[in-house]
């Protein structure tokens, strides 16, 4: 059976909803942030090196990184409904959102998340300075490349409503964490494209599900 070491408000639960849309068995364990440093605690270094989450386990073998946990069930356990015709452009186009979600997407939205938490945690002393300079390179660099994401991804969503193709496919479970992230912090408001697709993903009974498993969730 796949374990999923799901900690706290990590990228874990789109792993979760993937089983749960392909009914598969599975368990969850949970492991809980350290309140004060918000890491992960000690145990999830046993399972994997980094202590890092996702990370999933079955009949001996680690897996980590959303991407390669999506993959590694899809190729393993089937994709079921989500399938797609190997080779096919729709088959490229999942490939790219997979990848896409934690690099090119991924990198910006941290940048925003940094410098935007950066004047809470310096010196009082200091937080004048630390705040400008934080408010000058996110307006200056952070912010206009996190709307263009965010317009890339509504432009994509224009067609079919889907990320890869006319149906859901692992390509959609992929990026809605991202989608998630920037709806939580108001970037999205007016993108009607990526609204109608987080009303649409969070009524499946298998979102709704996942979310029972792993617990409350906070994008931002």
């Amino acid at each position: 059976m796949i374990i999923v070491h799901h900690l706290e408000n990590s990228r874990s639960q789109r792993v979760l909803w993937l089983l749960e849309e392909l009914g598969l068995p599975y368990e969850v364990k949970r492991y809980e942030r350290d309140p004060k440093t918000m890491l992960a605690p000690p145990e999830l270094y046993d399972i994997h090196k980094l202590g890092k989450s996702p990370v999933i386990t079955e009949n001996g073998i680690t897996v980590a990184e959303t991407g390669a946990i999506l993959e590694y069930i899809r190729d393993t356990h089937g994709a079921g409904d989500l399938a797609v015709a190997p080779g096919s452009e729709q088959a490229r186009d999942v490939s790219y959102w997979l990848h896409y979600a934690e690099g090119s997407a991924m990198n910006p939205l941290l940048m925003k998340l940094v410098f935007t938490q950066l004047p809470n945690r310096a010196p009082v002393l200091m937080k004048p300075l630390v705040k400008s300079v934080a408010n000058k390179a996110l307006t200056g660099f952070v912010d206009p490349r996190v709307a263009e994401h965010v317009s890339f991804w509504d432009g994509a969503l224009e067609k079919t409503g889907w990320f890869a193709g006319d149906k859901m496919t692992l390509a959609d479970i992929m990026m809605s964490f991202p989608l998630e992230a920037v709806a939580a912090r108001g970037g999205a408001a007016k993108k009607p494209n990526i609204a109608a697709f987080l009303e649409r993903i969070h009524a499946r009974p298998a979102w709704q599900r996942a979310l029972q498993r792993g617990g409350p969730y906070a994008y931002a």
